[in-house]
């Protein structure tokens, strides 16, 4: 067995991917249809793990699915098929930030996440209208600090604890060292942990608020039976 398939990841179809190339090489547009059905998601995080920013996201992942077609005959499976999509949104979406920070000549200034919501297209519809807008603002939160992270730690978050890649897998996608994963995915959870104790902190003062019209009905209550 060469290198080459010995470094894939666990559970990578390496025949799959290579028909599924071939196809697309060949000018096979419904392949490339699937290969996008198949990664859409996984991909489509990455890019808002960078960019954070939906539609940017989007336009990224767009970019980068024209470059792999474009390139699929240059894939000579080094790497998984995965591995190697990853790699090309990860360059669009950093190239679009060096881009932005050169226009502006400072750091990009990123738009914060739009209102789509994906959870509400899957959800129950027995589902309480009070359980699903909880669990839409703790999602929000959750994006919130996330996109609060340093991008280092940002994008091993995403790809770990978001997508479930393995620490080899995050380790090609992003072409770094697994000891860098580990920390960084360490470390991405401390800060997280961190930022959503403050923010229980300042809640846990609030809670149970007593004062305006609420005080001022039991006052008048009181007073009438006096």
């Amino acid at each position: 067995m060469s290198d080459d398939l010995q470094a894939m990841p666990v559970g990578v179809d390496v025949d799959a991917d290579a028909d599924l190339v071939r196809r697309i090489v060949a000018g096979d547009r419904a392949a490339f249809e699937a290969l996008m059905r198949k990664h859409n998601r996984r991909l489509y995080r990455l890019a808002r793990s960078v960019l954070r920013d939906d539609a940017e996201a989007e336009d990224a992942l767009q970019e980068a699915y024209l470059a792999a077609y474009r390139g699929m005959a240059r894939f000579r499976g080094s790497a998984s098929l995965a591995t190697w999509l990853g790699r090309l949104v990860t360059n669009e979406c950093l190239g679009r930030l060096r881009r932005h920070a050169r226009r502006q000549q400072l750091a990009p200034t990123l738009a914060p996440a739009s209102e789509f919501d994906p959870d509400a297209l899957a959800a129950n519809d027995a589902e309480p209208p009070d359980a699903a807008l909880g669990r839409r603002e703790m999602r929000t939160l959750l994006e919130r600090k996330v996109d609060e992270l340093p991008e280092s730690f940002r994008m091993v978050f995403v790809l770990r604890c978001v997508e479930e890649m393995s620490v080899e897998e995050t380790a090609q996608c992003l072409d770094i060292p697994e000891a860098t994963v580990r920390s960084r995915h360490f470390r991405a959870r401390s800060l997280l942990r961190e930022s959503l104790a403050q923010d229980i902190d300042l809640a846990e003062r609030d809670l149970y608020q007593f004062g305006g019209v609420h005080c001022d009905k039991v006052v008048a209550a009181v007073l009438s039976r006096l």
